[in-house]
């Protein structure tokens, strides 16, 4: 088959971009042609991959995805194709992978009335309901159950429609069997001594993965346990503002902020903790990782995966409402417990054995080549 994958951009450190990745090349190695229709590519292409750049200019996000929606439907009315896999929404999918929140949940549950007057919200809610609107064909890949209810209740979506994906860690995330010498040499090259401390935050869009939440309770750690700590933040995201914060916290030497980098494996099995206190995160692939990597987790509730944090015992889950108070404690109380964090990375590596934690893009592949109406 001649499948044409369309994501608005892609860059090799995003959640969704990795996920569009992945699921691509399973396609392809099934021996099917991947054209793909994007804004921008940032990183390598992979052999014969066709990659098609729109050039597409406009002041404001829904009016060039509009101009894009127009370019990639006038291209396949020229080059025709078997199937059309989204990973953003837009009308004409044959296949949507669900990375994003119900954007209409959004609107009308965290935004003022006054928001849905805006050609915005008339561009984002007329795409997801070009989706899942009852009459609409689209098959839905779904990667997150407590997402499902919500375009339910919006929408009306046939539950036949939605497909449920297990998730898709990569293997280089688990524990390697020389994982020790890794991490000692992790730890030998960024000057931490025996009982210093470090917590990774991993995860492009630090304000929507709750950065500031993460800083605010680092420096509220006890003073000897302070001295003892540092953050490292990894995503791609404006760094400027977290670094305001950090100077008026009193934090300078104790963070860095790096961009998105594809040695991530060695900060998992080199960290004490992953700290991920979002705002809100469809899934959160990172804390999968981070427990198959052995890496005790602190996570908000309100991510799609932190259930399997719960499940393996690899970690602790804050429930909602968020306070920020009991972040600072629940922090504090899991850096001063060792015993407790090594308990953690025994339960998340034994969890690993066993749980489906990484047939996502082959299932992925089987939904795609589906015949339609099966």
């Amino acid at each position: 088959m001649q499948l044409a994958f369309i994501l608005y951009k892609y860059f090799p450190f995003g959640g969704l971009q990795r996920d569009f990745m992945r699921i691509a090349l399973e396609s392809q190695r099934r021996g099917h042609a991947i054209r793909v229709y994007s804004m921008s590519w940032e990183g390598e292409i992979p052999p014969g991959f066709e990659v098609l750049i729109a050039p597409i200019k406009a002041l404001f996000n829904h009016r060039r995805n509009e101009k894009f929606t127009a370019w990639v439907r006038a291209d396949l009315a020229r080059c025709p194709v078997d199937r059309v896999i989204g990973f953003n929404k837009m009308p004409g999918l044959d296949v949507y992978y669900a990375a994003d929140p119900c954007y209409e949940d959004k609107a009308q549950t965290l935004r003022n009335p006054l928001y849905r007057l805006w050609g915005r919200y008339r561009h984002f809610a007329g795409y997801e309901r070009a989706v899942f609107a009852p009459q609409a064909k689209t098959r839905i890949l779904m990667i997150s159950e407590v997402q499902q209810p919500l375009f339910v209740k919006h929408y009306g979506t046939p539950t036949e429609r939605f497909h449920l994906l297990p998730p898709g860690i990569s293997a280089d995330r688990r524990a390697p069997p020389d994982a020790h010498a890794i991490r000692a040499d992790f730890r030998h090259e960024f000057g931490l001594a025996g009982d210093d401390l470090l917590l990774v935050q991993i995860g492009s869009g630090f304000k929507t993965k709750g950065l500031d939440r993460s800083l605010k309770a680092l420096a509220a750690l006890p003073g000897a346990l302070k001295r003892r700590t540092r953050l490292i933040a990894i995503g791609q995201d404006d760094p400027r503002p977290f670094q305001l914060q950090i100077k008026a916290l009193g934090l300078s030497g104790r963070v860095e902020i790096f961009k998105g980098r594809s040695d991530i494996p060695r900060f998992l099995l080199g960290a004490d903790l992953l700290i991920h206190p979002a705002y809100n995160e469809n899934t959160g692939t990172v804390l999968l990782e981070a427990l198959v990597a052995g890496l005790p987790v602190l996570v908000t509730d309100v991510c799609g995966y932190a259930h399997y944090i719960a499940e393996a015992g690899c970690g602790q889950v804050l429930p909602s409402p968020f306070e920020q108070e009991r972040l600072n404690g629940t922090l504090a109380a899991m850096l001063e417990d060792d015993g407790q964090r090594a308990l953690c990375r025994r339960n998340g590596l034994a969890y690993a054995e066993t749980a489906d934690l990484y047939s996502m893009p082959q299932r992925a592949a089987d939904l795609i080549l589906m015949e339609q109406g099966a």
